[in-house]
């Protein structure tokens, strides 16, 4: 098990690494650092408000999930 600062700083490189790799090809396909930029920040920014979403939904769905008799999620 991992600590939460190491999970945080896997999140924050994975995000950065995220970032970095989206500007590259928002640039290549446009010619344009901003336009790049502004592509990557948005993508993070869209992907991160459809990820929340995605999980909430998944929380509701009971399917694929192993409960104990002490697991009070299950009533």
């Amino acid at each position: 098990m991992d600590t939460a600062r190491r999970t945080l700083a896997k999140a924050l490189t994975w995000q950065l690494l995220g970032l970095v790799t989206t500007t590259a090809l928002g640039y290549a396909a446009t010619g344009s650092l901003t336009a790049g930029g502004a592509l990557a920040l948005s993508s993070a920014l869209v992907g991160f408000i459809c990820y929340a979403v995605h999980e909430r939904l998944w929380s509701r769905i009971r399917w694929g999930r192993i409960f104990t008799q002490n697991d009070q999620s299950a009533t």
